[in-house]
């Protein structure tokens, strides 16, 4: 809060594209996504479009006893695109984060096996701060403070590919780390009831990247002990690693998908659970307690749902994934001397993900870069000395070079 009075709040009149203007006239590229939400830009008017003819339909109802077309279509098409067949509802990825860690075990509950209470996620992870959320994260900046209010859970190696020896490839780091946890599992399976993991990319661990073996491996681990894989793909769902979902790099599927962020292209807050016909199937009883009694008053709300809806039809009529492939060879094309910079180290690619590690950075290089950045037009976030690029996908080849060139000229300037 304090920092305020340095840094303060930019004041946003619109947005057009991949920019925002302040009042003042001034633009900023929007790099970051406004927080890795937005997909086809501010002020998309298909989006829009869906919106104003939902607003003259219904804003919201209840979802207790009743349901609306945009709920019902979503959820199908959330089905066909996941292959799971059940979908819950929150509002942001920490809800959904939630939401999955309590299905998980009341599933055991529900199945006799009561003691399978605990949580097993990746080191440097992060799911969110809600309690039950900030449990399974490992960002001792968020998470020490209420550290006397949070669940025990366990953390086993990143496969981050950062973290590997030297000599060793991504994949055979991957393998190693999968060992730890099944090192684990085979220890403490019994009490466990599901391991969460953020997908190919971990994002406040600074973009941390890793092979798609981990996720195999994960997925054959957990069907051997009998534990529930939950993915979190709030931040890295609807095609930012390259594939509408990132497990599908993999060719796994979860017991349970996290959706947030990108879902309704950054428009409104929503978030969805998706599940299996096996765990819906221990909820499925005349006796109240047995159902899952997790509420949210706007639980599918139209609107949001409708521009999940629009925004899904983007990614079909536009063929977003194939365009956004061009996209990402271009940009790694023109990104050849950032890569090269000397004081550049890891720089990597995922999808519509890029990052890169300043090495010498001083102590407040974030705050300084991010600064640094608004000045010239190009807002970025760095985490510690870590750059990254996540962009909304409709920027163009043009922004791509500005972007690029921008970057440059600021790491030599922080």
């Amino acid at each position: 809060m304090k920092q305020l009075e340095d840094y303060p709040p930019v004041p946003i009149s619109r947005g057009e594209g991949i920019w925002l203007y302040d009042f003042e006239g001034r633009r900023y590229l929007d790099a970051v996504s406004s927080w890795w939400v937005n997909l086809f830009g501010h002020c998309n008017p298909r989006i829009n479009a869906a919106l104003r003819e939902q607003l003259e339909q219904i804003e919201h109802v209840m979802l207790a006893g009743f349901t609306h077309a945009p709920v019902i279509e979503l959820s199908e098409r959330l089905s066909r695109l996941t292959g799971l067949g059940h979908a819950f509802y929150g509002s942001d990825g920490a809800s959904a984060v939630e939401i999955a860690l309590k299905m998980s075990f009341h599933y055991w509950c529900n199945s006799g096996q009561p003691g399978k209470t605990e949580f097993v996620s990746l080191q440097n992870s992060y799911h969110g701060e809600t309690l039950g959320a900030l449990s399974v994260t490992d960002v001792a900046l968020f998470k020490d403070t209420y550290a006397p209010l949070l669940r025990h859970s366990v953390q086993v190696p990143s496969p981050d590919w950062r973290l590997a020896e030297p000599g060793e490839t991504p994949e055979q780091y991957a393998l190693r780390a999968a060992e730890s946890l099944e090192n684990h599992l085979a220890k403490h399976h019994a009490t466990t009831a599901a391991f969460i993991v953020e997908p190919l990319v971990q994002g406040a661990a600074g973009m941390g990247m890793y092979h798609p073996v981990y996720l195999k491996k994960a997925r054959e681990i957990c069907d051997r002990y009998g534990v529930h894989l939950i993915a979190d793909e709030i931040a890295v769902g609807f095609g930012r690693t390259g594939t509408m979902f990132a497990c599908e790099q993999a060719g796994v599927t979860a017991d349970f998908i996290c959706l947030s962020k990108g879902i309704t292209g950054g428009y409104l807050p929503l978030s969805a659970v998706l599940t299996t016909d096996t765990i819906y199937a221990a909820f499925y009883d005349d006796a109240t307690a047995r159902g899952f009694l997790h509420s949210h008053s706007y639980t599918g709300n139209p609107l949001a749902c409708r521009a999940a809806l629009a925004t899904l039809d983007i990614f079909e009529q536009d063929d977003v994934l194939a365009a956004n492939r061009n996209k990402a060879a271009y940009c790694n094309r023109v990104a050849a001397p950032l890569r090269d910079h000397p004081r550049v180290r890891n720089f990597r690619n995922a999808g519509m993900i890029w990052a890169f590690e300043i090495s010498d950075a001083p102590a407040d290089f974030a705050r300084r870069c991010y600064q640094r950045g608004l000045e010239a037009g190009l807002l970025l976030r760095p985490i510690g000395n870590t750059v990254y690029f996540m962009p909304p996908y409709v920027i163009s080849e043009a922004e791509i070079n500005w972007m690029m060139e921008v970057s440059y000229r600021l790491i030599d300037a922080v």
